[in-house]
């Protein structure tokens, strides 16, 4: 058992929709980042904070890696591969249902002669057969040279222990970068515009396109102890709007009591929360959102 603190950066690449968030929440030992059915729900290059013992293992929950078509989807790539960059650890996360060789074999490509102790989890292996697995394993461990292979459940847990500690052991001796409480370094004015816009995409799954963001627009402490937040929801086009506000306002209303449920238990005091919709068909080219939405600006 270590004496002394280690502190390192593991950096979750992945296919979009391979689980990589469901593995930071499972990892992390609660939520710290926006889980959907929807591919690409994350975005910005989240941190979740980790410990086991008398380690801390900083986690980049990267946006799925894809071929990028807009300057939305570059500047979530260039994030994804940032996190990779100075990690003492690369943990690849493979959905072993629905692989997605497309996206899979570029990631697989260009991890190939990447330095650093490269990981791979098999994620769903709850709904996959054994010998599959196992020839699957053998194949990418070939194609990119993986030092171990896990093969896990980020949903049902199974296998998280026996890969959380093994992430331990990798990391170097050093001082822990952020408290022991602490576990993102997201503000929370960006984790409550995350938590609307996951409920915003599980909510209207088939109906709404990708094209969609959250924009934190005050968050203020009341005397009370209570929490106000005020957040835009800006969509591309006027014919999402009626499907975002739903008859007589009652879906934006939905989304909004899910969201403030959850922002409350994450905080733990009452939330009043706010939202209002904006249509900006241009959205997607605005420096300012991407600064507020924790993306860097990629020309």
């Amino acid at each position: 058992m270590k004496t002394t603190p280690h502190c390192g950066l593991i950096a979750i690449l992945g296919a979009p929709n391979a689980g990589k968030s469901t593995l930071v929440n499972a990892l992390v030992g609660q939520k710290v980042a926006a889980v959907s059915a929807k591919a690409q729900t994350t975005r910005a290059r989240l941190l979740g904070i980790a410990i086991d013992g008398r380690t801390q293992m900083i986690l980049a929950d990267t946006p799925g890696i894809f071929a990028p078509k807009r300057r939305l989807d570059r500047a979530m790539v260039a994030a994804a591969w940032e996190g990779a960059s100075e990690a003492d650890a690369i943990l690849l996360v493979v959905d072993a249902v629905k692989l997605r060789r497309h996206e899979l074999t570029p990631i697989v490509e260009a991890l190939k002669g990447r330095k650093e102790r490269k990981l791979l989890a098999l994620n769903k292996v709850d709904a996959s057969a054994k010998e599959p697995l196992l020839k699957l394993a053998e194949e990418l461990v070939a194609a990119a040279g993986f030092h171990e292979v896990f093969f896990i459940s980020a949903l049902t847990g199974d296998g998280v222990p026996e890969l959380k500690a093994r992430l331990a052991e990798l990391m170097p001796e050093a001082e822990w970068h952020y408290p022991e409480d602490q576990v993102s370094d997201a503000s929370e004015r960006l984790m409550a515009a995350e938590i609307t816009r996951e409920q915003l995409y599980r909510q209207l799954h088939e109906e709404l396109p990708y094209d969609a963001a959250v924009r934190p627009e005050s968050y203020t402490s009341r005397k009370d102890g209570s929490v106000e937040i005020r957040q835009q929801i800006v969509i591309a086009r006027e014919s999402q709007k009626p499907i975002v506000l739903g008859a007589r306002g009652a879906k934006i209303k939905a989304i909004g009591e899910a969201a403030r449920i959850e922002l409350a238990a994450l905080l733990g005091v009452k939330v009043h929360l706010f939202l209002h919709v904006k249509v900006d068909e241009a959205w997607a080219e605005s420096r300012e959102i991407y600064d507020e939405i924790g993306l860097d600006w990629v020309k």
